[in-house]
């Protein structure tokens, strides 16, 4: 899509202002049901593992919109004020597992960098080229196997990430970054910890385990599918654009109604690209109201195609499958000849 710098930012900055009546109406629609959910699911025990279930999963499902909200917050889109964002999210930090400063800092590096090639390997779902893959040493083929594979990705993987890894900050990390990881640690000792004393650990791990198996599922399948799509935009940094990023390299996820409300319309992830400073209460309406940004959306049923990408291609400029890596050994060798 060829469209002028001025015009397109221009467009979407009147977007980028929040309204603090929206913004609270969501924290008080995604904060308290999630923890009374959270308490019914602990009380539903007395009555059977059958009846908690079915709560979690409503329950993960507002952890999912509060991570949105926590989102918002990193991007300083949530309230007008960078003091009412930062304490909002650090706050929402310690509900998500995630430190505040410190995935703010790394995703602000992937919405500089998504679908640059040269600028791999921080804040995204890292992803190899066909060549990379061919010319790595067998272990680091089996790691990326089993990273890159569905069945860990977005199950003990995604739970991983966030229950485990987000307890560590990078080697590149600032003050602030550090010390967000480690108040974010105290304050989930100090609430688990507080949590078990009054429940005990098997009450707390029964309902807490499976809300975070699939919020944290949930959340990395959301973003992962956003840029590993068919067709996406992967560039080598000397060809790269914000813009393509933005508009060919993220999707628009077209999800049912009650589900784009649970994941705060993040599914306009091309707008959000575009212009993160937009609270995502605001996403639907950039994109309704304008008709350069209604891209072909991608389905759920679509969605699931991106299950079986593993690598970029660089030569077709494609994700692709396994299979696809045979392919490419055998024309390498024909053309060789």
């Amino acid at each position: 899509m060829s469209i002028g710098k001025v015009k397109w930012q221009t467009i979407v900055s009147k977007y980028a202002h929040p309204e603090t009546w929206r913004s609270l109406w969501q924290v008080i629609n995604s904060v308290i049901p999630f923890f009374v959910l959270w308490y019914l699911a602990y009380r539903s025990l007395e009555i059977g593992y059958w009846l908690t279930l079915p709560i979690t999963v409503f329950a993960a499902g507002f952890m999912v919109r509060m991570f949105i909200i926590f989102h918002d917050c990193c991007h300083g889109s949530f309230f007008r004020t960078p003091l009412a964002n930062d304490r909002l999210g650090l706050f929402l930090g310690a509900a998500v597992w995630t430190p505040y400063f410190e995935w703010k800092h790394t995703h602000a590096i992937h919405h500089a960098t998504a679908g640059d090639l040269d600028r791999r390997g921080v804040g995204d779902v890292y992803t190899m080229t066909v060549e990379e893959y061919l010319a790595a040493s067998w272990y680091k083929k089996i790691s990326y196997r089993i990273m890159r594979s569905p069945i860990i990705l977005f199950t003990i993987g995604a739970t991983i990430v966030f229950a485990i890894t987000h307890r560590f900050w990078n080697a590149d990390s600032g003050k602030r970054e550090r010390n967000s990881v480690i108040w974010t640690n105290l304050a989930l000792i100090g609430f688990v910890g507080w949590t078990i004393y009054h429940i005990g650990w098997q009450a707390y791990l029964l309902v807490e385990l499976p809300i975070l198996l699939m919020a944290c599922g949930a959340g990395v399948w959301l973003f992962y599918v956003q840029h590993n799509f068919e067709p996406t935009y992967w560039e080598r940094h000397k060809e790269w654009e914000f813009f393509k990023a933005g508009m060919d390299g993220s999707s628009f996820y077209k999800l049912p109604k009650v589900l784009q409300w649970f994941t705060g319309n993040i599914g306009f992830h091309h707008i959000h690209h575009l212009s993160p400073k937009i609270p995502n209460y605001k996403l639907e309406e950039c994109h309704n109201e304008n008709p350069m940004f209604q891209i072909e959306p991608i389905t759920f049923k679509d969605s699931l195609k991106s299950l079986y990408f593993r690598l970029w291609d660089e030569k077709e400029k494609m994700l692709v499958g396994w299979r696809a890596v045979k392919k490419y050994k055998m024309k390498t060798q024909v053309d060789k000849m």
